[in-house]
């Protein structure tokens, strides 16, 4: 089944089996970062999900209200 590799054959096949670790490495650390990203995607919607919420609950007083007051504080910090 294996090809007669004469006196390389440790050598070639070392160098196939250290790329298929890195393959695996690669698509296991990629799979790793798609979880984080998702989970901190599903983060960033349930808090503006909640923020509109809250906001359409009837607090009512529009640009006034306590978090826009932060942001627009902060705002000024940073100009």
């Amino acid at each position: 089944m294996i090809p007669d590799l004469g006196k390389y054959e440790t050598v070639i096949l070392s160098a196939y089996g250290a790329t298929l670790l890195l393959i695996a490495v690669l698509i296991l650390a990629s799979w790793l970062s798609a979880r984080r990203v998702q989970r901190a995607l599903s983060r960033m919607e349930a808090r503006r999900r909640s923020a509109a919420a809250s906001r359409s609950a009837g607090s009512g007083t529009g640009s006034d209200s306590a978090p826009d007051r932060g942001r627009q504080a902060s705002m000024n910090r940073e100009a």
